[in-house]
């Protein structure tokens, strides 16, 4: 087992299990030091990709899980890390227990461009299932993000 702190639609434990159906959800916590962004506007389908950033003003909410060998595989086909859009990088989770080190998907693509106002919902919902601060999740509701046109 190894520790992957979520945060972007994986943040819902009911999205995870469907992924990763043998990783449960460990704790819940923050990765201070990090701000949530969204890059690579050309790779999305509708908008640009959540990722995160090193800033030392911000915090990030994650979901950290315990991910077996066999379920991570297939997470990083979920998250295209197996051709290279996202990367591991390893972060440290700040929770009531403790720091725990984990290892986060980050975008290798630049910063900028907006998200789709769909996906910005759904990452809002993540957060809200996850049970993030109701602040965070009005925080992530309230973003600038691109019409749909629907």
């Amino acid at each position: 087992m190894t520790l992957y702190a979520a945060y972007g639609s994986n943040l819902d434990p009911a999205r995870m299990g469907e992924r990763c159906p043998h990783s449960p959800l460990r704790t819940t916590g923050w990765l201070e030091g990090w701000r949530l962004t969204f890059g690579g506007e050309e790779h999305g389908w509708d908008g640009a990709l959540p990722t995160i950033v090193q800033d030392p003003f911000e915090q990030v909410f994650v979901a950290v899980y315990d991910v077996t060998r066999e379920d991570e595989s297939s997470l990083d086909g979920w998250e295209q890390a197996d051709t290279g859009l996202y990367r591991k990088t390893r972060v440290r989770v700040s929770t009531l227990t403790g720091e725990q080190v984990t290892w986060a998907y980050v975008l290798d693509a630049y910063e900028g461009g907006l998200p789709s106002a769909s996906y910005l919902g759904v990452l809002a919902d993540a957060a809200e299932a996850a049970d993030a601060p109701a602040d965070y999740v009005a925080a992530l509701r309230r973003r600038p993000c691109r019409s749909s046109g629907l």
